[in-house]
């Protein structure tokens, strides 16, 4: 039997969906492991394929979000994640994950601040891909997931966004504006494609039943479970 890959899912004070992404992990293939992020260390990430930062309100979003959380995994275990992902590894955050990313300098420069509406937005929302990723590639070019999040407006210096549509580093889009993001954007890739990070969450829609839709019949599952999907397809080929 193939080993399965092995997916690292970090667990910070105010994480609350690790228990639902270790889930969806474990369904299309992967052995996952919870973390606390004060058991976090350098030889945590041995034998790791994928470490996965859940959504959430990471120390309560206190001062910024992710902002705590990225000083933590810092302070564990310094340039590590970076290393990890040089050597080949993959790393994935959904929401806060993806606040924390961004902080951390694993994605492209850019930060996620409060939605033009000055509210917490909680509702489905219509995505697009807009360029090829290892996260992406079981999907549609068009899908929905749910999205919750105050603070998920994207914005880059000076236009810098722009370049990230048209280079492929913005790899998921919204089909709509949803929240002032701008040109749209919902995801972000790094230059090897294997760390990615978007605000809407995947985690939320796995089954048919998870669908606002009782009658929904667009996959066999939902389309969370393709995203998932993908990355243990690319990490395990």
């Amino acid at each position: 039997m193939a080993t399965k890959p092995k997916a690292l899912l970090l667990k910070f004070p105010g994480t609350n969906c690790d228990a639902e992404t270790s889930s969806a992990l474990q369904a299309v293939g992967f052995e996952t492991q919870v973390l606390p992020s004060a058991l976090l260390e350098l030889s945590s990430l041995k034998d790791i394929q994928l470490v996965v930062f859940s959504g959430g309100f990471s120390y309560g979003d206190y001062v910024m979000s992710g902002r705590f959380a990225k000083l933590s995994t810092k302070s564990k275990i310094g340039e590590e994640l970076k290393s990890f992902v040089d050597r080949g590894g993959y790393a994935m955050g959904i929401c806060n994950g993806f606040q924390i990313l961004t902080q951390l300098g694993l994605l492209p420069e850019g930060s996620l601040i409060h939605n033009t509406s000055g509210r917490f937005i909680c509702r489905w929302t219509g995505l697009k891909k807009n360029a090829a990723s290892p996260y992406l590639n079981e999907l549609p070019d068009n899908f929905e997931l749910p999205m919750a999040h105050a603070e998920g407006r994207f914005v880059g210096i000076a236009d810098a966004a722009g370049d990230y549509v048209k280079n492929g580093r913005a790899a998921l889009l919204y089909s709509s504006d949803v929240n002032g993001s701008t040109h749209q954007i919902a995801g972000l890739q790094d230059d090897t494609g294997r760390v990615f990070g978007l605000m809407p969450h995947p985690e939320r829609f796995t089954i048919k039943q998870h669908h606002y839709d009782p009658d929904w019949n667009g996959a066999e599952h939902g389309w969370g479970y393709y995203m998932f999907k993908s990355v243990h397809q690319a990490i395990a080929a």
